[in-house]
């Protein structure tokens, strides 16, 4: 009893001393279940695998939380970014400087249609993240995958809220992600967003980004 540790050997007792900890203290004993079983030369290395294994499994949720958060992230973010673009009157433009030189030797200015024009595109991306607020984390009940979704529609639509988490966790995570999702990929999404184009979620996304291949499962070759 003189070198036990109180948060092992104390809790379990007499009986259920670790070999080898209380042991080397001066104690005999083993563990119930598992050393029982074991025998006292298998009790530790199976205690030490077990606890192996267990760890070699963090990493690898840690790694999945990330890539189907930062997946969630891209996608949450293109789809913010082309509902802004539709809202935007199609009669509105802005004045752009052109390399051209009248013959006065003034600037040539022309006008473009403000939706898609970098000036627009470069101020959404400044602001658009704020939108995260607006999405929770539903886990795929069989994969155990998370993906995000609108809590809050655009136009006031109910939504299908069953399995989805929703709390300050998840807004501030996504909203984190989106954020060194636009800043590492600001030319990329300006360049896809400047004109319209299909899919522009999976051509970003998985194609050019890698962010979503792990959840899409879509091959480069076919998007």
């Amino acid at each position: 009893m003189r070198g036990r540790i109180p948060g092992i050997c104390g809790a379990l007792g007499m009986r259920g001393r670790i070999p080898g900890i209380c042991g080397a203290l001066g104690m005999r004993g083993r563990i119930p279940g598992i050393c029982g079983a074991l025998g006292m030369r298998g009790c530790i290395p199976a205690l030490l695998g077990l606890a192996l294994a267990l760890a070699s499994l963090l990493p690898t949720a840690g790694a999945r939380r990330s890539q189907d958060l930062h997946c969630g992230a891209c996608r949450a973010l293109v789809d913010e970014l082309e509902w802004e673009i539709s809202q935007v009157d199609p009669r509105k433009t802005i004045q752009m400087g052109s390399f051209r030189i009248n013959p006065d030797g003034s600037q040539s200015v022309v006008e473009v249609p403000y939706a898609r024009s970098e000036a627009h595109l470069t101020e959404l991306l400044e602001r658009v993240c704020e939108k995260m607020k607006e999405y929770g984390e539903r886990a795929d009940p069989a994969t155990h995958r998370k993906s995000y979704v609108r809590v809050v529609s655009h136009d006031g639509t109910r939504m299908d809220l069953s399995g989805v988490k929703f709390d300050g966790d998840v807004t501030s995570s996504l909203k984190f992600a989106c954020e060194s999702i636009a800043e590492e990929y600001e030319d990329e999404l300006i360049e896809f967003l400047s004109h319209e184009a299909e899919n522009v979620k999976d051509r970003l996304c998985s194609k050019r980004t890698d962010l979503c291949d792990h959840a899409l499962h879509i091959p480069h070759d076919e998007l």
